[in-house]
């Protein structure tokens, strides 16, 4: 079996008791279908403060290789520590509120014959490929049908896919600098890689139930601030990225226009601007 075939499986935890209970075992029941080449389960927690790392030492101790931040560094941190620390030339990224059908590696891995392939996107049950567009001076993205065969996409998530190390590795990651704690980090990584040349594709047969931004605990981010993070994330990352002239100018008659209508979207504008000196050196 190749090594650059073969995937390790990471998954970030970050006070994931109840999502790993659900979860886990099913990971580790695909582990044993062969056709998933399944080589290595690496789990990075976040400084979890619950009794997630106690369950999973527990229960499944020899059946996974366990990393722990001494501080809590966001989803970004952890993902590229799991990367930076896995053994195959493939690795799958799996939040702890995604469950894995029973063989949902194999017909995902079979597009990686392609050197151009930088990562496939699993079907979440209700979700099809995603769609790249451009509005009102905005970067965004749209959900396309659920096709039943493989399909270009826009992106693929950092909790849902599976991607080739080595191209991850010379992108330098998720841009865990500008795009902490979450949200527009594996779009940007995605982008980048699409602006050099490499593929990303969507595929019908690999199966996962993805319980969306279950993860993401209420008790310590409030609707209000995942919003303010989400939208200036989204600005940081047009700023980073967008280096067209002309499509810069339409993004900024839409960030004015925006304001006008909306005033309290000055709060995330504003924040963003705080990271303007990071932005300038990684853009």
């Amino acid at each position: 079996m190749a090594q650059n075939l073969t995937v390790s499986i990471i998954i970030p935890n970050w006070n994931g008791r109840r999502l790993l209970e659900r979860n886990f075992p099913k990971v580790l029941q695909a582990q044993t279908e062969r056709a998933n080449r399944i080589r290595e389960i690496i789990v990075v927690d976040d400084k979890s403060t619950d009794s997630s790392v106690d369950y999973l030492k527990k229960n499944f101790a020899s059946q996974f290789k366990l990393i722990q931040h001494k501080e809590n560094r966001g989803f970004s941190a952890a993902v590229n520590t799991g990367v930076r620390m896995a053994s195959s030339g493939l690795v799958c990224l799996l939040n702890t509120d995604v469950g894995p059908s029973k063989n949902f590696l194999e017909e995902a891995i079979s597009h990686f014959k392609s050197k151009k392939v930088f990562a496939v996107s699993f079907h979440e049950k209700g979700y099809g490929y995603a769609l790249a567009r451009f509005s009102k001076g905005f970067i965004g993205h749209q959900p396309g049908e659920e096709e039943r065969k493989a399909m270009p996409t826009f992106w693929v998530s950092g909790g849902s896919g599976v991607f080739r190390r080595n191209i991850w590795m010379k992108l330098k990651g998720l841009d865990e600098e500008l795009l902490s704690p979450f949200y527009w980090e594996d779009i940007d990584i995605c982008y980048r890689a699409l602006k050099r040349g490499y593929q990303l594709l969507w595929e019908p047969k690999a199966e996962v139930v993805h319980h969306h931004e279950a993860t993401i605990n209420l008790n310590n981010f409030n609707k209000r601030r995942l919003d303010i993070i989400k939208e200036r994330n989204q600005l940081l990352f047009i700023w980073k990225n967008l280096t067209s002239p002309i499509l810069f100018k339409k993004h900024l008659s839409g960030l004015f226009s925006r304001i006008v209508k909306h005033p309290g979207y000055m709060i995330p504008v504003l924040t963003a601007v705080l990271k303007i000196g990071t932005l300038r050196r990684l853009r």
